[in-house]
């Protein structure tokens, strides 16, 4: 019989209890997730069975192993018998892989394996199925005979092999919190790669890094994703014990340039500076550059704007793409959901980046998607390949789409009555799909609003009912429910005893509960004014101009008008931001003979939607990367700085572009007044749906 340790101590502990332990008394015991702790057990069912014993789950009690007294204390003899620490290939190999990337100079193969507790043969069979992995990360696993074993590559890489291996043995979050929770001086003794991993950071400096990224953050222009924050202070805790050895990065100096001008850049030169002060060291400048990597990898949008950013709309072109093949072989339309279409370009974005810049991409739930999804996994995998030839998007990925589509599969009517806040840590999918699932198994629940666990302190926590969480919440002052993300029937027995305690609670806060409600209409009354006040300029501004033959750029007439008409302040100003942004990528959208121009810039005095017909076609590059002509430009245009509303109108207009053949059409072809009474439509319908949101929040 082969047990892993992990194995070994969770049977131990369960054969030594008396009466039943719930799962998250086993997870505490053995330092990790109530997650693995399932997935351990159900490994650990045949060896029970062998046993003639099995493993009693009782709903709301526990869990314990039931059977004849003999057979339970004949396991107990075998695991005593069982020699040290047996660690799984897989642990063995990620220990392995951990202490090369931390020594300086060759190992001996005796001394890993008397490190390890096996043969030498075993360490050598170790690295063979290495070599590809560590290959995978441009580094060299270099072997010799008499000189030892040892990896050389650039330090850049080393990290990432690092965070690599934290993230697939610990959930990030887990890592931190056990991390905080650590004693420094027991952090490096611990048996499994769990302990090691966490002896990597030194918990005093993980908390110097985690209040600099904080004070940092105020100053990006958007929050960052959960799992890109707590990421980037682990990549920076990591950076800072490997700059104390010694160990620095140096960073392509062309690419370098090309960020400079970047927002993100001057932040991360800030980030650097706090850092080195904090820790009384010199930070190389190239640590610079890796760190706005992270920062432009890692933006969490909502969806009100992402369609008018660079690049966005040829991507908003290949997701929709996606939508329509999955939609198809699932024999589902799912064409027509333009909140779906936003949500998913603005998921893709940062992901492609990621994926493009070899950045390190973990998804702790992969197994259990896989699992509860594997149809749906599939059929996303196969589409993906089609949609993105041009890129190797890796399961993990593949994954969060997964999540994405899950989420809009499984919306249904809701039902007003409980209302729970879900607190998650792993992204706008993840959140969204759990609030769905949520909504769908109880209908009592009126609503289940995502947030983000970093944004607690601007929570209006009373407002609910009930507050689920996915990640354990200290000196929250009132009660909570832990689930996983994938909401087990354990858990889902959890939340309905929450729901029925709130149920019976409810009249006794009457009060706080009209006194939210008045408070909501206010806030829903501005917002619709500031909706009505936006898509009444936008109509009024509205113009279809038809330009005369002109010697020069197609672009520089298109500014003349505007600035002409007083919707721009200066047309050189525009005229360059048009130029960059054309230089970006393909705006000529496929299957016609229109272009979207969008940029946002403080010399636009408004939000406003115009379209240009050209005199003659235009010959430009599509956002598939082929070239067409073009006979109309359409130009979408906002300030740099305006109300989220306004924002989320355009993104509204630019979703419509991407989905609606038909309304393509009448972009082409269309004289002003036709195109204006179908704008007018339009907003009615979204105004509409706007008020049905709001008085389904009050």
């Amino acid at each position: 019989m082969y047990l892993t340790s992990r194995e070994r101590h969770i049977l131990a502990f369960l054969l030594a209890a008396r009466g039943q332990k719930t799962v998250k008394q086993v997870a505490d015991k053995l330092n990790v997730s109530t997650r693995t702790i399932h997935r351990e057990l159900k490994k650990l069912e045949d060896v029970l069975a062998a046993y003639q014993l099995t493993i009693s789950k009782k709903s709301g009690s526990g869990i314990a192993i039931r059977g004849d007294a003999q057979k339970k204390q004949q396991l107990k003899d075998k695991i005593a018998q069982l020699d040290g620490v047996e660690l799984s290939e897989e642990e063995r190999q990620a220990i392995l892989l951990n202490t090369l990337i931390q020594v300086r100079e060759p190992v001996k193969l005796f001394t890993l394996a008397s490190e390890l507790n096996v043969t030498i043969a075993a360490i050598s069979q170790d690295l063979d199925a290495m070599e590809n992995r560590i290959r995978s990360f441009d580094l060299e696993l270099i072997r010799k005979k008499g000189y030892g074993v040892e990896i050389k590559g650039d330090e850049v890489k080393k990290r990432a092999v690092l965070s690599n291996l934290i993230s697939r043995h610990i959930d990030l979050f887990e890592f931190v919190e056990k991390i905080k929770a650590k004693n420094k001086e027991e952090k490096a003794k611990g048996e499994t790669i769990s302990d090691r991993l966490l002896g990597l950071v030194d918990p005093q400096k993980l908390e110097k890094v985690e209040e600099q990224v904080q004070e940092i953050g105020r100053e990006l222009p958007y929050p960052l994703a959960d799992s890109a924050y707590v990421g980037l202070v682990v990549h920076l805790a990591l950076a800072i014990e490997r700059l104390q050895k010694g160990d620095t990065i140096h960073f392509d100096e062309a690419y370098k340039q090309e960020i400079q001008e970047k927002q993100e850049y001057h932040i991360a030169a800030k980030l650097i500076e706090k850092l080195g002060t904090a820790f009384s060291i010199d930070i190389p400048e190239d640590e610079i550059g890796y760190i706005t990597m992270h920062l432009m990898g890692a933006k969490r949008r909502e969806n009100q704007s992402y369609l008018l950013e660079e690049a966005s709309m040829d991507l908003a072109h290949r997701a929709k793409e996606l939508i329509r093949r999955v939609g198809e072989q699932l024999r589902i339309d799912l064409s027509a959901n333009n909140q779906f279409l936003n949500d998913l370009t603005t998921h893709l974005k940062p992901a492609i980046y990621r994926i493009k810049q070899q950045m390190n991409i973990h998804n702790p739930m992969l197994a259990e998607i896989k699992r509860d999804y594997l149809e749906l996994f599939e059929v996303i995998k196969e589409c993906t390949t089609s949609v993105f030839p041009d890129l190797h998007i890796p399961d993990e990925e593949i994954a969060y789409i997964v999540l994405h589509f899950a989420a809009t599969l499984l919306q249904t009517e809701k039902h007003q009555n409980v209302r729970v806040l879900v607190i998650c840590s792993t992204g706008i999918g993840t959140s969204k799909m759990l609030a769905t699932k949520l909504e769908r198994k109880f209908p009592e629940i009126e609503l289940a609003k995502h947030q983000s666990i970093f944004d607690l302190d601007q929570a209006e926590l009373l407002e609910y009912d009930v507050i689920v969480s996915t990640v354990l919440l200290e000196n929250l002052g009132q009660s909570y429910v832990h689930i996983s993300p994938m909401l087990t029937e354990d858990e889902a027995a959890k939340v309905k005893a929450a729901l029925r305690k709130a149920a019976l609670t409810r009249p006794k806060s009457s009060v706080k509960t009209n006194k939210m409600m008045e408070g909501d209409f206010l806030v829903n009354l501005q917002e619709m004014h500031r909706y009505s006040e936006v898509i009444l300029q936008v109509l009024n501004r509205f113009k279809l101009f038809y330009l005369k033959e002109h010697s020069g750029y197609f672009l520089e007439p298109i500014c003349q008008q505007l600035q002409h008409h007083g919707m721009i302040d200066s047309q050189n100003i525009l005229l360059e931001k048009l130029i960059k942004r054309e230089e970006q990528g393909g705006l000529g959208i496929p299957g016609s003979e229109l272009a979207l121009f969008h940029t946002r810039s403080d010399t636009i005095h408004g939000p406003g939607f115009f379209i240009f017909e050209l005199p003659s076609k235009e010959e430009l590059q599509a956002m598939d990367g082929t070239k067409m002509e073009v006979s109309r430009i359409l130009m979408m245009l906002a300030p740099e700085s305006t109300y989220t509303e306004a924002l989320d109108i355009l993104s509204y207009l630019s979703g419509l572009i991407i989905q609606d053949t038909d309304y393509l059409y009448l972009l082409q072809e269309a004289g002003e007044k036709e195109i204006l009474l179908f704008l007018t439509n339009q907003f009615q319908l979204f105004i509409q749906e706007k008020f049905y949101q709001a008085e389904n929040r009050s």
